[in-house]
């Protein structure tokens, strides 16, 4: 079976396209400067690791031996300023490889954005990587694309900060002009896959891809506030703010790394749109629209666990979704208050206590606490505590309790979804284990997902709530499944 070497395989789009192509049938091969580092991710016991660095271009003969295809999905961005100089470096390493190697043919991911412009040093340098890939006699298939929409890259995970937690916002004039067009990442997988077997043999061929939408990226951030329930965002244009002031206001309010979110706005201020239907040649698929691109990426907060069912997912939301190696940062915020106790119940005792939870049993402690939050819920037209629970001591999954609703029973975990009137979304539950040793261990998970600014003060102002009222909880439950017979 012929070889596709994944090069950038723990990046955001990487670690996206190794699993889909491991679900097509194709024999993977992934590089890495650290093989340990990448043995827990999911996919990695269905490929081939190897040890290598485009930076030391000794180690690659073993990497590109017998590979048929190479997905260069490789970026320096937070690696300094001097990062274009690296990523030639990166690109000219892995050319020699691949034509020593007699690879047949080079997948590459670039950027949109038009030559003949004075583009920022990141478009610069992904289309002189381009340039230095297709230098040797291995045919290049180049994609060249703009704002990637999907949770975990960071275009839309600093789309998504800017909107949730600025409601007014002050940015530079060509926020207002120049125009983008966004592509969904389930359709970037889809080009790439499609490309593999679909060489070019005149050598360097450059593919436009973007959805159907072109916008300003004032008009994106109003399409992620619509789509995401938030108010419509004020945006107020100013000249006088240029691309650093830009960088430092992003940093304040985003997690992105500073080098990374630098890069980014400096390229927001050229057009990036297609300008051919060259992806008619790679795929005749319909890519996603912006909205339904959207939707799939902030999707995920609404399970947090969605992987686990991902047997009833369409590829477009999988595609889009966090993953548990995805950088820190991306994904969404979630909040969490995060509590754990071993006891010496055993974990289905445990699991039974908490399943027992709320109506007349009440919430191990704070009785009055949790009447003053069902009143002021009921007031601002919730549903309150009012329902309680239908059973004293069975439930299911969906059924009411007070002002929650049952999300998820499993074996060792019992989960709560709000249904009180937030500024955002929230869980609460319990998942248990039992360790070699015999004790049992319960931990105890507040998640709050947050809806804009008030939703993330909401979070910080309960916090003080919080450090009291859980821990007691906790000690009660744990207090209660240890007295049970």
């Amino acid at each position: 079976m012929a070889t596709t070497l994944v090069l950038g395989a723990s990046g955001y789009v990487g670690g996206r396209l190794v699993p889909q192509l491991v679900r097509d049938g194709t024999d993977v091969r992934c590089m890495t400067r650290s093989p340990d580092s990448v043995r827990s991710i999911e996919w990695a016991a269905d490929v081939d690791v190897v040890e290598g660095d485009l930076l030391a271009p000794d180690t690659l003969a073993p990497v590109f031996s017998g590979v048929d295809c190479v997905v260069y999905l490789v970026h320096s961005l937070d690696s300094g300023d001097d990062f274009p100089e690296i990523e030639l470096q990166c690109a000219r390493a892995a050319r020699q490889a691949a034509e020593q190697a007699d690879v047949r043919h080079i997948v590459y991911l670039s950027g949109l954005g038009d030559e003949d412009e004075d583009l920022s040093a990141h478009l610069a340098s992904r289309h002189a990587v381009g340039a230095e890939l297709a230098a040797g006699p291995v045919p290049v298939t180049e994609f060249r694309a703009a704002v990637v929409i999907g949770a975990g890259s960071a275009s839309f995970e600093m789309l998504r900060a800017l909107v949730e937690v600025l409601p007014v916002m002050l940015a530079p004039r060509w926020v207002t002009t120049s125009r983008v067009q966004p592509v969904a990442i389930s359709d970037v997988l889809t080009y790439l896959t499609a490309a593999l077997d679909d060489a070019d043999p005149a050598g360097h061929r450059i593919v436009e891809i973007g959805g159907p939408d072109v916008l300003t990226y004032r008009d994106l951030m109003h399409l992620y506030a619509e789509v995401a329930e938030l108010r419509r965002r004020t945006i107020i244009p100013v000249p006088v703010v240029t691309p650093r002031l830009s960088t430092h206001w992003v940093n304040a309010v985003t997690p992105l790394p500073r080098n990374l979110s630098r890069s980014l706005i400096e390229s927001l201020r050229h057009d990036v749109v297609v300008t051919d239907d060259s992806a008619l040649t790679v795929s005749a698929h319909a890519p996603l629209d912006a909205r339904t691109a959207i939707e799939a990426s902030i999707v995920a907060l609404e399970d947090l666990d969605i992987p686990t069912r991902w047997s009833g997912v369409t590829p477009e939301v999988r595609a889009a979704q966090p993953r548990p190696w995805d950088p820190q940062w991306s994904g969404g915020t979630v909040y969490a208050d995060v509590r754990d106790a071993t006891t010496t119940a055993d974990a289905e005792t445990v699991q039974g206590v908490v399943r027992g939870i709320g109506g007349e049993r009440g919430w191990y402690g704070f009785g009055p606490l949790w009447t003053v939050r069902g009143a002021i819920d009921k007031a601002l037209g919730g549903v309150g505590m009012r329902r309680g629970r239908r059973h004293p001591d069975e439930i299911s999954v969906g059924e009411a309790l007070d002002f929650w609703r049952v999300d998820e029973i499993g074996p060792d975990l019992f989960r709560l979804r709000a249904e009180m009137k937030l500024p955002g979304r929230a869980w609460l539950e319990w998942e248990t284990s039992t360790g070699d040793d015999g004790a049992s261990r319960v931990v105890q998970r507040a998640r709050y997902a947050p809806s804009g600014l008030w939703g993330r003060l909401y979070w910080v102002l309960l916090i003080p709530f919080h450090s009291v009222i859980f821990p007691i909880m906790l000690r009660r439950i744990v207090g209660t499944a240890e007295s049970s017979p």
